[in-house]
């Protein structure tokens, strides 16, 4: 995803933030959360999202440096999101 599909991302966040999170991890626990957080209130399913968002999008940027993620970020349980989707870290990257 370059810059102009991380503006959609987050354009989708501030609109239905379900819809942005599904972009991100897809549809699994994280998307279900965040579906069930936008019901029970508008705010908390946003700080979710911008919060799955931060981490892939951060974990993606340490990826690209070089530097992996030794721990989980607490609360996501999207691999994809974990690993800033690059991949389940079974393979080394090559420099």
């Amino acid at each position: 995803m370059g810059a102009a599909s991380a503006v959609i991302v987050i354009i989708a966040i501030i609109f239905f933030p379900p819809l942005g999170v599904f972009l991100l991890a897809g549809c699994g626990a994280d998307f279900w959360i965040n579906v069930c957080l936008t019901l029970l209130g508008y705010i908390p399913g946003h700080i979710h999202a911008f919060y799955l968002a931060y981490v892939y999008y951060d974990r993606r940027e340490q990826a690209r440096e070089g530097r992996y993620a030794a721990t989980h970020a607490p609360g996501i349980y999207s691999d994809r999101v974990q690993t800033g989707g690059g991949g389940y870290g079974t393979i080394a990257h090559q420099t």
